[in-house]
C-alpha cells in the first residue's frame, strides 16, 4: 500500500512551509523527536510461509472451508438464485477474499447485498448476581443445557465479564451486550428461552442472573458471488501476491550487515534500540517501514508496529511483525 505521509522535504516543496512551525508537534517534526524516542526498543520477527500462497487461500471445491455456506457455493459457481440473511456466505469481503478451484479454474468468492429485513431475536444477558439464594442452572460444558444454551452462557459470560473492566470481549460473538439467538433449531431447543425456564445459570465458579428480551434487528440479505479470475496455477499465484504481500526484498540488494539482521530476524527475532543502526535503518527501508526512521518511532510508527504483513525475500514468504516496546534496561 502506498504511503502517502508528507515528508518535511514535501512539505516545504508543496509551498505548506508556513504551517510547519504550528504543526510539527502534531507530525512528529519536533527538534527533540530522537530525543524523545531514545530508550524505544524495536522487535523484528519472521516467520516463514511454506509452500505457494495457493496452500493457504485457495480451497478445492470438494474441500470447501468449514464456514463457508455449502449451498451458497454450490448456488455461485453454477449460477443459481440464492441468498443468505445476516452473514455473508463465505465471510469474505475485499480485503479479505475467498478462493476456490472448481473444474480447472480459479474463482474469487464474494457476496453482494440485494435486499434488507427486520426480524426479532431472543437475546440473552447475563449479570452478575447478589445475594441471591436461588439454585442456578449449569450453564458450563459439563451442564445438562442444550448445546446452543451453552453457546449462549458463554458468550454472553464475556460480556458480563467485561462490564466494567479493560479487558473488552470478542465483538465477533458479542451482540448488544450479550448473545443474540438467530437459529431457529437453537431457540426450539433452548431451555433458557422457555416461559419456565431457569433465573440464575453459573458459569466459571460464578452465578448470574438471567435476562431475557425480543429485540428488533435490520439485517442484510446476501447473494453469493464467484468471479473467475485466473485459469493456471501460475496466474493464481501472481493474484494472490498482488493482493496480500507487501514488501519484496531481494539479497542482492542489502548489505552484509542487513542481511545478518535479516537472517536473526528469521530465527528468533532482531531487535535494537533506537537510534537504530544503519544497518537496521537500511532493512526497514527495504520493508518499506519508514515511519520507524524518519519520524517519531513511538508516535508516527507505532500505529503501524503491531499490524502483521506478508512480505516476500527472494523467493519465499514471510509473515512480518515489528513490536515496539520500551528498552527493558531502563
Amino acid at each position: 500500500m502506498r504511503d502517502f505521509s508528507l515528508s518535511r522535504r514535501a512539505l516545504l516543496a508543496s509551498g505548506l512551509a508556513a504551517g510547519i512551525t504550528a504543526s510539527a508537534g502534531c507530525l512528529g517534526f519536533s527538534d527533540d523527536t530522537a530525543s524523545e524516542d531514545t530508550g524505544i526498543e524495536l522487535t523484528l520477527s519472521l516467520a516463514r510461509i511454506d509452500g505457494p500462497l495457493r496452500n493457504r487461500y485457495v480451497h478445492e471445491r470438494d474441500d470447501p472451508d468449514d464456514t463457508w455456506d455449502d449451498q451458497a457455493l454450490d448456488a455461485a459457481l453454477n449460477d443459481e438464485r440464492y441468498t443468505t440473511q445476516h452473514r455473508r456466505p463465505f465471510f469474505a469481503s475485499p480485503d479479505d477474499p475467498a478462493y476456490v478451484l472448481h473444474e480447472e479454474t480459479y474463482y474469487q468468492l464474494g457476496s453482494v447485498v440485494v435486499d434488507e429485513v427486520t426480524e426479532t431475536h431472543p437475546v440473552l444477558r447475563l449479570f452478575e448476581a447478589e445475594g441471591s439464594t436461588a439454585t442456578p442452572v449449569d450453564g458450563s460444558e459439563d451442564g445438562a443445557l442444550p448445546d446452543g444454551d451453552q453457546r449462549a452462557v458463554r458468550v454472553a459470560h464475556f460480556a458480563a465479564r467485561a462490564r466494567g473492566n479493560e479487558g473488552g470481549y470478542p465483538v465477533g460473538l458479542v451482540q448488544r451486550g450479550g448473545y443474540v439467538y438467530r437459529s431457529d433449531a437453537a431457540r426450539e431447543e433452548s431451555e433458557l428461552l422457555a416461559e419456565d425456564g431457569p433465573d440464575y445459570v453459573t458459569y466459571r465458579d460464578t452465578t448470574y442472573e438471567v435476562e431475557l428480551t425480543h429485540e428488533q434487528f435490520h439485517e442484510a440479505v446476501y447473494r453469493p458471488t464467484a468471479e473467475p479470475v485466473a485459469g493456471d496455477p501460475g496466474r493464481m499465484e501472481a493474484i494472490l501476491r498482488a493482493t496480500f504481500v507487501g514488501a519484496r526484498v531481494s539479497q542482492a540488494d542489502l548489505s552484509t550487515d542487513a542481511r545478518r539482521i535479516l537472517t536473526e530476524a528469521r530465527a528468533d527475532g532482531y531487535s535494537e534500540t533506537h537510534p537504530f543502526s544503519d544497518a537496521y535503518e537500511e532493512l526497514l527501508r527495504a520493508l518499506d517501514r519508514r515511519p520507524f526512521i524518519d519520524g517519531n518511532v513511538r508516535k508516527d510508527a507505532g500505529v503501524q508496529a503491531n499490524e502483521p504483513e506478508m512480505i516476500q525475500y527472494e523467493d519465499t514468504y514471510y509473515e512480518r511483525s515489528l513490536r515496539v516496546t520500551d528498552d527493558p534496561s531502563e
